[in-house]
């Protein structure tokens, strides 16, 4: 067995959490195994003054992949929702821990509701998907890009005439700042991105001694859910940067797929839901993948792809 191993991850405060939390992880098993982060600088990262949309897939993996399959780190930690669902060759999935919560929260200074918020408040995010099923929600929004970190985006929210800004709930969590919460969405409301709040522990496919110590910290729920999630994003067609959302739950042996499709300017949105057996949980993502496609997504895909 292996004496060290390298993880590889991005620079921010929650990356660095995300990636601690997995060192912890494998030292509760291994306590004498020296595990060491390395940080790695991503286009995502390095590009801070536009929108990531029409930049293609893997902004914020493809860096930290190359040093992966260069054996300049052992294990890469990503963000589950940033990996795309076409992993380069050679490399794997091999362990997804134990889900954070999924869904995604609204932040405002004064403790405003959505609802409450006044007509044509100004609401921050750079995702699609949130930006399609807010206006959904409510068409008098006006959604401004705000780019950076968490940190970042909060500042954004109390130093500029943004009325609030949407996070993921699970990192807020992850970085204990529950208190400036303003309101959690409901999974149905603003369905969440595949695999969001989800950990992704990624390795070279040959390297089995890596793989074989990583097995403890691999969650058998959440990876059945993740897979059945990233179905859908699989047989659509698509990514983190077009407006489409999809979550799954399990309870005992059966699974509950839902998944979302959004015109950009959310006049439309396809929802479909879908509940098996959790042993066909790909299945399942199939299934709910074809229903989005058989009732409009792919036009609203294209749409939005013809757009960038």
């Amino acid at each position: 067995m292996t004496s060290s191993i390298t993880i590889g991850t991005r620079g921010s405060q929650l990356a660095l959490w995300q990636s601690q939390y997995i060192k912890n992880q494998i030292n509760n098993h291994y306590p004498h195994l020296d595990v060491r982060l390395k940080i790695i600088k991503t286009k995502g990262d390095t590009i801070q003054d536009r929108s990531l949309v029409g930049l293609g897939k893997g902004v914020f993996t493809k860096e930290i992949e190359i040093a992966l399959l260069g054996k300049e780190i052992d294990i890469a930690v990503h963000s589950l929702k940033d990996l795309p669902t076409e992993i380069p060759e050679g490399l794997c999935i091999t362990a997804i821990p134990s889900r954070e919560d999924p869904r995604d929260i609204l932040i405002t200074e004064k403790h405003i509701t959505f609802n409450d918020l006044p007509n044509g408040a100004k609401i921050g995010t750079s995702s699609p998907r949130r930006k399609a099923q807010l206006l959904h929600l409510r068409s008098d929004l006006k959604i401004v890009d705000i780019r950076g970190n968490v940190d970042t985006r909060i500042d954004k929210l109390y130093n500029t005439d943004i009325d609030g800004i949407i996070l993921a709930a699970a990192g807020i969590k992850r970085l204990q700042k529950e208190d400036i919460i303003t309101q959690y969405f409901e999974i149905n409301q603003i369905v969440p991105a595949v695999g969001q709040g989800a950990l992704a522990i990624q390795v070279c496919e040959d390297n089995t001694g890596i793989i074989e110590l990583l097995q403890p910290i691999n969650d058998t729920k959440t990876s059945t859910e993740i897979s059945a999630e990233r179905t859908v994003l699989e047989v659509i067609g698509g990514g983190c940067q077009l407006p489409i959302g999809a979550y799954a739950d399990s309870s005992d042996d059966e699974l509950l797929l839902i998944a979302s499709v959004c015109h950009p300017n959310g006049s439309q949105r396809i929802f479909e839901e879908y509940s098996g057996e959790l042993m066909n949980a790909i299945d399942i993502g199939r299934i709910v993948a074809e229903k989005l496609l058989n009732n409009g997504a792919e036009k609203l895909l294209d749409f939005q792809v013809n757009k960038q």
